[in-house]
Order: C-alpha cells, then structure tokens, then sequence
C-alpha cells in the first residue's frame, strides 16, 4: 500500500509555498484528488483558486491546461474535433484541452450549457467522444472548476446534473491579516508558483487513489453516513435530498480523509469533516427556507448534530 500521510504531506508543504493560509482546503482538495473526483471552487475573483490548481499540477508533475470558459465557447473548443487534412486526403482528430492530467476550467458559469456538457463524459469515465470514436484521457485525471458567486449577470448556472458530478464544492475565502502579508511578502520579486517543481510522481498519486479503496470502513460508519444522506431527503427546509451518488461520494471521501490522517479505517470524525463539501450542492432548498437565511451548510449541520455518533467495539480487523 501507498504510504498516503507522506505523499499527502509533500504535497500540501509544495502547495503552501504558494498559498498562504489555506490548508484545509488543499486537505480537501486532496481528498477529492485521492478519490478520482472533481472540484468546484465557487469564490469572488482573486483568492487564487487558479493558482490552486497550477500549484496541485506542478507538486505531482501533471500536465495542466486552462479553458477560461465563455458564451461563445464551443464543445469541440473543450473536447476537440476532427480536421480535414489535404496532405493525407484524411479526417484526423485535434485533441482539445480536456486532454490533460490537470484542466482548470474557470468561470465554468459563463459558457453556455451546451459547452458544459462536454465535460460530463469526461468527468464520469475520464474518455471523451468526438465522431464516434472514444479516446482515453491519462490519470490521473482531475478537473477543478471555478464560479463567481457574486455577478450572475450573463451566466449559465449548472444544472443539478452536473452539479452531482462535482464530488467536493467548497470556498477558498479571504486570507487573515498576517497570511496576506506573507503574501506580499512571497510576492515582491516574482510568483513562487514559477518556482514549484514535482514533489511526487503522477504514478505514486495513482498508488494513492488505489490504497484509499482498501481504507476499511465499519458497518456502524456505513450505517452512520447513511442515515446522513437518508435523513436529507425528509429534512424540512430541503425540497431535494442527497442522492445515491451522494452516498458513493461520502463513503470515498471518508476513506480518503482517513488516509490522509495516517489510519487505515474511517472514524465518524472523517465523515463529519467531509459531509458539508460533499452535500451541500447535492441538496436544493425549499423556496421558504431561502426566504429565511437557511443555509444548505446549516442544513447538513443539523442533519449530523441530530444523529447519534457510533461508537467502534474494537480496532477494525486487518484487510
């Protein structure tokens, strides 16, 4: 098995070198990664959700691509197309950016939703369709998207489809006084991303994804994530409760975070620190409960507050 705490930890202590303050949300993001997931970084401008993304490719030595997503953006500008060549009197295929390792596609609400379909195939089974013809994207593959949250004007907002395609969605927020001036500091001369280089490989992060399916998981935990996700689908204030995709991705995400954390079975602690970034866009709330400041977070928050936390017997028997 990978030895998951020290690639984990390489990794963050890379990123970091250029992202000041923000650790639980490169856990997160490595959580996601581990588990052969998505991310959507919803955020105002400016908080360094790119360099997020550039920082994770270049700490594992991934190839990274950027689509800065737009209303005249087409699929085949995301996946592709076969161009006529007159040389060989023959149609030949141009990959798009999609294939990559790491694809960064920003402002993911702009481009229309014709366009943002064009990355559910590749999302889903990491292989993407052009002419009829399938071909393979390389792993590990991992698209980090990004929204505004603030300005809807002209924007395509993502279906709830598509959303559940998301395995994690979560904020980086504003640094702390003190972490921006590091920044400042880290700043003056040049960008410390240019100066980031692969801590580990591509296929020691592969290793990583295969030892998080083998974390074991009790059936008190199983029992427990699932009264979570059961119990939103009868909550009040929620017109539309978490799905079976829903469950699939906290099981994953449990393991992954206990991983991470240096064991190999998952705690109902792993389950409550992944279950909001999980969850919360997988639920839609009731027209009144928006009304009332209710929050899908709070929602969640509630739903793990009023289930009783399990209690393991003994140490989980070896796998």
């Amino acid at each position: 098995m990978a030895d998951v705490p020290n690639v984990a930890k390489k990794i963050i202590a890379n990123v970091e070198k250029a992202i000041v303050g923000k650790r639980q949300q490169i856990l997160l993001s490595l959580v996601s990664w581990f588990c052969e997931g998505h991310i959507l970084l919803e955020d105002v401008p400016g908080v360094a959700k790119t360099m997020l993304a550039r920082a994770l490719s270049a700490s594992v030595g991934c190839s990274f691509k950027r689509i800065q997503c737009t209303p005249d953006l087409l699929p085949t500008d995301v996946t592709g197309a076969s161009v006529f060549n007159p040389k060989t009197v023959e149609f030949e295929f141009r990959p798009g950016p999609v294939f990559t390792q790491v694809l960064l596609a920003d402002e993911i609400n702009r481009t229309t939703p014709r366009t943002q379909a064009a990355l559910l195939e590749a999302m889903a089974e990491s292989r993407v369709t052009v002419d009829g013809e399938t071909h393979r994207l390389a792993p590990p593959f991992l698209v980090i998207a990004t929204q505004n949250p603030v300005d809807h004007e002209g924007t395509f907002p993502l279906p709830e489809a598509q959303l559940d395609r998301f395995l994690m969605k979560f904020s980086l927020g504003y640094p702390g006084l003190e972490e921006e001036l590091r920044m400042l500091e880290l700043l003056q001369r040049t960008h410390p991303i240019e100066s980031l280089s692969a801590v580990v490989s591509a296929n020691e992060l592969i290793d990583c994804q295969r030892s998080v399916r083998e974390i074991y998981v009790d059936d008190k935990i199983r029992r427990y994530l699932m009264q979570i996700v059961h119990d939103t689908r009868t909550h009040d204030d929620l017109s539309l409760g978490a799905s079976p995709r829903a469950s699939i991705a906290l099981f994953r995400t449990s393991q992954a975070m206990a991983a991470l954390r240096g064991r190999k079975y998952v705690q109902p602690d792993d389950v409550k620190r992944v279950a909001a970034p999980v969850l919360t866009h997988r639920v839609i709330l009731k027209p009144e409960s928006r009304l009332r400041k209710v929050t899908a977070a709070k929602v969640i928050e509630d739903v793990i507050a009023e289930i009783a936390v399990p209690t393991l017997d003994e140490p989980p028997a070896p796998t």
